[in-house]
Formats: structure tokens, sequence, C-alpha cells
């Protein structure tokens, strides 16, 4: 059974490896509550998976470590396990998605881990990890389901309540379960007033569906672009330390991730993954009850990939009205497209794209449609060019 005495111990080897990251206030995130960000994302290797990966490494044997360890990942816990066995002089190897970001990717091999590129996802590079630890005789450090991992992520729950000790509530990211587990566990064992939420994506609900079932639950497939916590099946420490020590679980859309992403990029000039992101998600659209209270979101990870992050920066912009694309029926004749323009123009949207397109199947012989993409404020001064458009006699047909 994991002890309280075991997360501190983690807490004092992790001095001078891990960074104490900063809890910094974000007023805007929900202005009915006062968010305040656990910043694991300024973590050394960019996530909190440093913290559980080094602590498990420095407890093993010298005759485990002699062997080399063997990981897998969607990509955090690689680079932790890469720089903590580097930390350690202990060969490496971790078998990662072959969709991984490919900068997690380059900073696994960075950290001096050998990479094994396994095809599927995390679960699927488990089994390799599995496989080769079997065969080759490596000592495997899971991402999760390990007390001395969950014990290391449980120093994050005590710097929480030594560095902001009015919280009352934690939002917290999960995948596998080992971060909340961990922090759970700490903040419960010091303040049991303290209510502890969690946080997964729509796309990869294993630990919701698990707790909610009473049981664990394995998916047969996850997709969310929070691909740090893309996990089928939970793992059986975290799921019963999590069915005690966490008060509920929720999940969020990929709208609403996305929308996070953007949020802490403009706000706090802060980049997070998919994954870390989460937390924020539920801050912001008000799935856990926080309303009045003095929050903290663990923002777990910031390694995403340059693309992942345009991609999630404008779907983000589209979830929260500051983009917003139109497709208009036209009658075919002169003066119809500046007609368009100018309504917009003249109530303040800045058209990024026109797309005029005749002869459309479903369209009427002597009609065009117009794609247009709209670079807006929120989503009333999307209703207010529409209502305007509309007024002025043009078909919105989207």
């Amino acid at each position: 059974m994991l002890e309280l005495s075991e997360v501190f111990k983690a807490s004092r080897v992790l001095k001078g490896v891990a960074r104490r990251t900063p809890i910094m206030f974000a007023s805007r995130i929900n202005p009915e509550a006062k968010v305040h960000l656990k910043c694991e994302n300024l973590q050394n290797t960019g996530s909190f998976k440093l913290r559980g990966a080094y602590y498990k490494i420095s407890q093993l044997s010298e005759e485990e470590k002699s062997r080399g360890v063997i990981a897998c990942s969607a990509g955090n816990h690689a680079q932790g396990v890469a720089l903590g066995a580097s930390r350690n002089g202990i060969k490496s190897i971790i078998c990662l998605p072959a969709g991984a970001p490919i900068s997690k990717v380059e900073a696994t091999k960075g950290y001096g881990a050998e990479v094994c590129l396994v095809p599927g996802v995390y679960d699927d590079a488990y089994a390799k990890a599995v496989e080769l630890k079997e065969e080759k005789g490596y000592t495997f450090v899971h991402p999760f389901d390990d007390e001395k991992v969950i014990a290391g992520q449980g120093t994050i729950g005590l710097e929480i309540i030594e560095d902001y000790p009015e919280v009352e509530a934690v939002i917290v990211p999960i995948g596998g379960g080992g971060l909340i587990a961990g922090v759970a566990f700490a903040i419960k064992s010091l303040r049991p007033d303290v209510k502890v939420y969690g946080v997964q994506s729509e796309g990869a609900p294993s630990m919701y569906n698990s707790i909610k079932e009473g049981k664990r639950v394995h998916l047969d497939s996850v997709k969310t672009i929070a691909d740090g916590i893309a996990v089928k099946e939970p793992g059986e420490n975290t799921f019963n330390l999590i069915s005690q020590y966490v008060d509920e679980i929720v999940t969020v859309s990929e709208d609403e991730i996305a929308a996070a992403i953007l949020t802490l990029m403009e706000q706090k000039k802060l980049v997070s993954e998919g994954a870390g992101a989460v937390s924020v998600a539920a801050a912001m659209f008000n799935k856990v009850p926080i309303k009045g209270k003095n929050v903290v979101c663990v923002v777990s990870g910031g390694n995403i990939d340059v693309t992942a992050h345009n991609r999630a920066v404008r779907r983000g912009l589209v979830k929260s009205g500051r983009d917003c694309s139109l497709i208009i029926d036209l009658p075919d004749k002169p003066g119809q497209l500046s007609g368009v323009l100018n309504i917009i123009a003249e109530r303040g949207g800045n058209v990024v794209s026109v797309v005029h397109e005749r002869n459309a199947e479903d369209t009427d012989v002597n009609a065009c449609m117009l794609h247009v993409e709209i670079e807006t404020r929120n989503h009333e001064h999307i209703a207010e060019i529409k209502k305007a458009l509309k007024e002025a006699g043009f078909k919105i047909v989207k």
C-alpha cells in the first residue's frame, strides 16, 4: 500500500532533478472562481512524468539497474525515463506508438534513450515493451500503474498544499491515472477537505467509464488530440486509489480542449499539449462545481507538436467564436459579392478567404455558392453579422 512517507521521500530525492513548478493565477479562465495553474508544462522534459520516472529508477537495486530499463509511452513518460536513466548511468529502451509527435520522439532520443516505434496506440507500445522485457531481461518502468511512480507524481500534490494553502479544489488530467492517483492521495492525506476532480477526453474515457461501472473497463479504441491521455485501460493500482480519493471524474470535448490550448497561449503565454489542457477546459466550461472556490488546474505537459498546436489553435478559434465560416446562396448577378463583403466589413468582421463557386450540384442554375471565412470577436459578433446578412436578403446555407 502507498504511504505518505513514500511521497515525502520522493520529494527529497527529486530535489535538484525536478523543478518546483510555479502556481500561476489565471483570472480570466473562469471569472466565477479563483483559478490557478500548476505549470508542469514548465517542468524539465516539459512534463510531470519526470517526477515518477526518476523516482522509480532511483529506487532500483544495482542488479536491476545493470540490466537496463524499458518503458512504453505516448511521449512524456519516455522523456522522463530517458533522462532518469541517463542521470543514473543506465541504458534505456523506450517503446512509443508510431503516431507519437515527432517532437516527442526526437526529444526522447536526445535524452539518451534507444527508441522503438510500435504501430498503434499506447496499449500496443505497452505490449511490445512487455515482450522485450521478457526477452531481454530489462527492468520495466510502468508509466502509471506503479506505486513508486505514483509516489513521484504525488509530489505535485505536496507542492500545491505547501505553495497555495488556500486551495479548495484541484483539477487533474487523467490518462492511465498515475498523476491524479498520486496527487489525490497526497492532498487527501493532508487536506481531506480539498476536492479533487479528474478530467478525461470524450474520445478516451477509460477511467471515467471504469469508475462509473465500478470495475476497470477496456476501450476498443481511443481518438483524441490529447494524445498523452489516450489510454484504453486504466491501471489496477490507479483505479483503486482514484476510487478512494477522487471526488468526481468528468469529460471534455475536442473543441473544449482546443479552446483551452488557445486560452493558455493567449492569456498566460503558456504552451500546453492537449492532455495538459483538459483540466483548464473543465474549469473554463464549468464541468465541475468550482464557483467561488480557490482552484488549481494541473497543466500536466507542454510537449505538443507544432503542427498539432496549429490545428488546435484553429479549432479553438472556431469554438470561441473568433473564426467563422459562412456558406451563402447568392443569385448570380452583379453586385452580390460586394454586398456581402460590405455588410461584413461594416460590422467589423475581417474576411480572410472567399471562394465563389458556380455550377454547384445543389444550387439553382442561376445561383452560386459563396464560402466566406471571417475573423470575428466572439459568438455575439457572428450572430450580429448573420442577422445583418439575412435582413439584407442573403440566404445563409450554413
